[in-house]
């Protein structure tokens, strides 16, 4: 299978920190070829074009991301702990990597269609691993049982989306992983006082 070749992840590490540097429309196929020691015409053998490159990109990234999540998360005792584990892994992976980061929050964001609509079923696994912490937390009772599992996990996702866009935007000036308390706190207690 081609992603156990060593040229495909070349090629995809390549194209993670030339997209992050010049930008998804700017960053020819090239530019990536070069970055990774490879000829422009290897790329073809791995992908179909530069859309296949990003999307690629994201699966590999985001596979290996769930993978990570899934096995940290299986020894915690209950789902309040599974989800601030989940909220300082998503922090602490794009932190480790900027230019991850970068083409998560910025470059991912393409307005055609068909590439949303796949970057959409690439995370539908991680939105998964969201709806079975809430779940879980409703059935231990730690979690109100009147949730919106479908709301809660967009608020969830979407908390940590924005938190991250905002420090990527901000030219990471701050330590995103130790923002992950404050917004676990207040997605798991709210805005009231006690």
């Amino acid at each position: 299978m081609k992603k156990n070749k060593p040229k495909y992840n070349q090629i995809i590490e390549a194209a993670v920190e030339v997209i992050a540097e010049n930008g998804y429309h700017a960053s020819q196929v090239s530019k990536i070829a070069k970055k990774a020691g490879v000829a422009d015409g290897t790329i073809y053998l791995y992908f179909k074009n530069k859309e296949d490159i990003l999307i690629s990109v994201f699966e590999e990234k985001m596979g290996q991301f769930i993978a990570h999540i899934t096995e940290a998360i299986e020894n915690k005792n209950n789902a309040d702990e599974k989800l601030f584990e989940l909220i300082k892994l998503h922090f602490r992976q794009l932190s480790e990597d900027h230019h991850l980061a970068i083409v998560t929050q910025l470059e991912l964001r393409q307005s055609n269609p068909s590439l949303r609509l796949q970057i959409n079923n690439v995370l539908k696994p991680y939105l998964n691993v969201i709806d079975s912490i809430i779940k879980e937390g409703m059935q231990e009772e730690i979690f109100r049982n009147s949730l919106n599992v479908r709301l809660v996990r967009q608020m969830i996702f979407g908390t940590l989306d924005e938190t991250v866009t905002n420090w990527v935007m901000k030219d990471r000036k701050y330590n995103l992983v130790e923002q992950a308390t404050e917004v676990h706190t207040l997605l798991t207690e709210g805005l009231h006082s006690k």
